[in-house]
Order: structure tokens, then sequence, then C-alpha cells
């Protein structure tokens, strides 16, 4: 038996490697004989470059970059074993993670640490980009990166204004004019797993805003600024990419990488499963095994396991859902393609108990639905 395991990370338990290797400990005991491939997936978030620098059998490289209240900090980001292409995490310089509650507020964030990232990359060779954009502090709509990219804001008088969320209204006129020369010769990928619109009651501000710190005000504030510079920015560029899907992802991330970079906006998953060749590894398979930590309305839309759950449907393999929580219904899970959903958590236990046993209680699952499998193949045979 062929079988591929492809799993997302358990947050707060087992990385997306280590939920690999307690699937194919299950598998084994099972089934000594089977034929393992194992593929840890990201969905474009956290994790998603180191899995594809290691895929590649890259390098990870270090710099000093601005984190989103301006503190100069180490951020690491990975390059392929060929050189040609960086990996790069906007949360690694740019992330809500590295701040502290009180020191959480998008009219003051900046994405300049992102943009900082990408001209390190750009200055060491490096011809494409893949920029992963969840878990931001900002809502800059990627002025801040664009800044440090060598793009200048001016407000109506023609002073330079300090590019973050809450002066996004005053910019009357952007200057690209010292860009950085390798934007226009490199080809930049945004793993994006939203599909917001840049402003509006679905716009990046009113749904994301409030989780970065911002209160009613607030948020008004920033949807008006982002309004504002959707039509300088449409002006200067000549396209209005405002209700792009994506576009007000990371704070208008989507929006500005397309804008200021010249970037294309993909599902974070569909970027991940291309380049680790994962319809390629489908074919041929008797069974994907994959997993999260929680499994809901989230999972079937955008998600690894949804991205799974197409291909195998295409290939007719079958899928099996493995995760803590399980929060779709039978209906749900036949709709999305799903074969076998399970929870691996097998009596009543506190959260703690959950992550410190989510390798044994993984191991498990895995264990008694290949053995389910297998007798079925075995009846199946005759």
């Amino acid at each position: 038996m062929n079988i591929l395991i492809a799993p997302d990370k358990f947050r707060g338990s087992l990385d997306a490697e280590e939920v690999c290797n307690a699937a194919e400990k299950g598998v084994l005991l099972a089934l000594p004989g089977a034929t393992i491939i194992k593929a840890p997936l990201a969905d474009g978030g956290e994790g998603t470059a180191q899995i594809l620098t290691r895929n590649t059998g890259g390098r990870f490289v270090q710099t000093i970059v601005t984190d989103p209240i301006g503190r100069r900090i180490p951020a690491t980001y990975g390059v392929s074993g060929d050189g040609t292409t960086a990996y790069i995490e906007m949360s690694a310089a740019s992330g809500l993670s590295l701040l502290k509650k009180e020191e959480q507020n998008p009219l003051a964030t900046s994405t300049a640490g992102t943009g900082e990232l990408i001209a390190h990359a750009l200055e060491s060779g490096v011809t494409t980009i893949v920029l992963g954009i969840g878990g931001s502090a900002t809502n800059d709509a990627g002025t801040g990166m664009a800044s440090a990219l060598g793009f200048r804001f001016l407000d109506k008088n023609g002073l330079e204004i300090v590019p973050v969320g809450g002066n996004l209204g005053e910019i009357s006129a952007i200057q690209g004019d010292n860009a950085h020369p390798k934007l226009k010769k490199s080809r930049i990928l945004v793993a994006c797993d939203v599909t917001n619109p840049l402003f509006g009651p679905n716009g990046a501000a009113f749904v994301y805003a409030p989780q970065k710190g911002a209160d009613d005000a607030m948020v008004l504030h920033l949807d008006s600024g982002l309004r504002s510079l959707a039509k300088t920015a449409s002006g200067h560029f000549g396209t209005d990419v405002s209700e792009k899907p994506g576009a007000g992802a990371a704070g208008g991330l989507g929006a500005g990488a397309i804008w200021f970079l010249g970037a294309e906006l993909h599902e974070g998953i569909k970027i991940v499963m291309d380049q680790l060749g994962i319809p390629e590894k489908i074919r041929g398979m008797n069974l994907v095994i994959t997993g999260e930590g929680k499994a809901d309305a989230q999972t079937l839309s955008g998600k690894v396991v949804k991205g799974l759950a197409e291909l195998c449907r295409e290939s007719g393999v079958p899928l099996a859902l493995v995760c803590g929580t399980l929060a779709i219904t039978p209906e749900e899970a036949r709709e999305a393609g799903i074969t076998y959903a399970a929870s691996v958590l097998n009596r009543p236990m506190d959260l703690d108990t959950a992550q410190s046993e989510a390798s044994e209680r993984i191991t498990e699952t895995v264990f008694y639905l290949v053995r389910l499998l297998a007798v079925q193949q075995a009846f199946k045979n005759g």
C-alpha cells in the first residue's frame, strides 16, 4: 500500500514534520510493509518558508530588520538550494507575535521590516520571491514595505509622510523613481489564504484590525485611509486592485504587493503544493492522510485540507483527516471530498494534556484508520 502523509501543523503542539512522523508510526504499526511518502505542508502562513526551503535543500539567512514599531530585530528567511528563490514570511519582520498586547496599534505599525527582508533577498541574487503574508501586526497596505524598497509618500504640500496605517489618508502622491531596481526583474508570488477586498465592511480594517489592537474609532480611521490610498495608488499605477480577492490580506499588504512589487496573489496552499510536487505525488497513492489542530469551516475554505481534497477527488484517491478538534459535519466532510475524519482525542482532557499527548494520539488514531482500511481491502480482494 502506498500512503502519502501530508499534514499541516497542530498549532501549539506539533509542527507539520512532527505530525508526519507521528502518523508514520501509526501506519507502520498497522502495515509494516507500507510505502510511505511524507510531505509536511503549510498554507502560506507560519512554517511555509521553512518547509519550502528544506524541500529544495536550501539554506536559511538571518539579517537585522525593523519590527512593526521600529525596533531593530533579527529575522530569518530561506533561499532555495539553487539560490534562485527566496521564501519570506512577513510575520518574521512585521508579525503580531512580535508585539506585546499593549504595543499593538495598527495606526502606528509598519511593514518596513518586510520590505527590508525583500531588499536583502533581492541583493543576494534571487530572481523569485515567495512571500507569505499571514499573521501581520499592520494595516498600512504595504506602504512601509514600499518605503524600505525606495518608494516615497508625500502629502498635499509635497512633504514626505511616514507610511503607517494612521497616515494613509494624508498620502496625496507616490514617488517610485528610486524603487529598488531589481523589483522589475523579479517575480514575486504572494501566498494569500484570504479573499477580503482592501476596504469596506469585509475589508482589512473592519475584519482584521480589531485583532491587532484597533477599537471602533480606529477601524473607521483605518478604513478611510485605505479608501484614500486606493484612489491615490490607482491613479499612480493606472490600476485599481482594491476589490481583488486578497487585496485586504495582512492589513492591505495584498493590494500593496500588487501595486509596489508587481506581485501575483495566489492561494497559499496551491503555491506550497505546486512547489512540493503534491499533485504528482498523489497519483498512484492508495491513501492520503492529512491533519491539522482544528478542522472547522475555515478548513473547508482555502486551507491545506481543502487543497488536498480537491486533488484527491481528481485522482480518485481517498483522503483521511485526523485532527485535534473536529468541528465539521459528516455532510460537510462528504461535500468537501474527505473520505474519513476523526479527532485524535480518545477521552475528555484539558488543553495542556491534549497538546502534550498529541504525538501519541495521532499515532494511535492513524493505526486504527489504516487497520480498518486494510481489512476493507482484504474483503474487497476476496
